[in-house]
């Protein structure tokens, strides 16, 4: 395995469902990804950060097949992933496994643990029989879990244990790829650095690519080598964190950075104003210029495409990229 290598490679890809206004209402097309691209590399993190309803989660299910996307496209290891529910995808996802938002969700309540991290050797056919009984107790111990917590039922763990249990059933094929879904929202902030600083180790030990979907700004920089940030579908701004974090250049980016609590910090910050804009009923242009602070008139009209500069940083705003001269928005300055 070569740590940066390319592991999963997203073109384009536009989800779109159908809903309708109202009752008797006519129906509408709801675009929850539009044009989304992104590369997952082998022993590194993509963070993907956003609003709640932006589109992070609908993403993360696009990239492992559990959604067929109505464009663009996905390869995994330099080869398309098969269609969902196929024999092929079913041994793709082997090698692509996904971690929940809500670990007692995630887990049937009805079982001990060690059946549930069982479970995909047994769908898969990995090892001998005699043999799994093992396998599960060195994941067990892999994620920081005793071996006789296996016979316990996830009600008779706490929270932070039960995503542990979840990680090791997802760690049970051995995995190339893990998508995060929102991993640690579901749990208190004590136990939140313990699952992140189990998913770097686990990462370092076992070589896995991860995108990482959260909209917690500092745990993405904690677990990520590359940000992206994800507005109404499209990402608006991506680089390494560092930089996005600690001097972003999409104004959507800016107010998400403003939004993180420093103690201490004086002077006045940016405040965003307003819902993000229904995804039915998209704003023309840039679907961010409705409450953006230098929105130009460019920006209503023409969508910004997403383009690389000199520092290896990709913006999409017209401004940041320096085709308008910033205009008059709707942010508010709050001290």
């Amino acid at each position: 395995m070569r740590v940066g290598a390319e592991l999963l490679k997203a073109e384009g890809l536009v989800r779109r469902y159908a809903m309708r206004r109202g009752m008797f209402g006519r129906s509408v097309e709801l675009r929850a990804v539009d044009g989304v691209s992104l590369t997952i590399e082998r022993g590194r993190t993509l963070g993907l950060v956003g609003e709640s309803g932006c589109g992070k989660s609908t993403t993360g299910r696009l990239v492992l097949g559990m959604e067929t996307p109505d464009a663009g496209s996905v390869a995994f290891d330099g080869r398309p992933v098969p269609p969902p529910g196929t024999a092929a995808w079913r041994a793709l996802r082997a090698r692509m496994q996904m971690v929940f938002q809500d670990p007692l969700g995630a887990l049937d309540r009805r079982l001990p643990i060690g059946v549930q991290v069982a479970e995909p050797l047994d769908i898969h056919g990995i090892g001998a029989r005699s043999e799994r009984a093992a396998r599960v107790e060195s994941l067990l111990l892999a994620v920081g879990l005793r071996a006789d917590q296996g016979a316990r039922y996830p009600h008779e763990l706490s929270g932070g244990q039960r995503q542990r249990a979840v990680l090791a059933r997802a760690l049970a094929t051995d995995p190339a790829l893990l998508v995060c879904d929102e991993p640690i929202s579901a749990l208190d902030v004590s136990i939140q650095a313990q699952v992140m600083n189990l998913l770097v180790d686990l990462q370092e030990r076992f070589g896995m690519g991860m995108l990482f979907v959260s909209h917690d700004l500092r745990a993405v920089r904690q677990v990520s080598h590359r940000v992206a940030v994800m507005y109404l579908g499209r990402i608006v701004e991506e680089g390494e964190p560092d930089a996005v974090l600690q001097d972003p250049a999409h104004p959507y980016a800016r107010a998400l950075v403003a939004a993180i609590p420093h103690p201490g910090r004086s002077g006045r910050r940016t405040v965003l104003q307003g819902d993000p804009p229904n995804p039915a009923d998209r704003p023309s242009g840039c679907a961010f210029h409705p409450r953006c602070p230098v929105a130009s008139a460019r920006c209503t009209q023409d969508a910004p495409t997403l383009k690389r500069r000199p520092d290896g940083r990709m913006i999409a705003c017209h401004v940041a990229q320096g085709d308008a001269a910033p205009g008059r928005g709707v942010l508010a300055e709050a001290a």
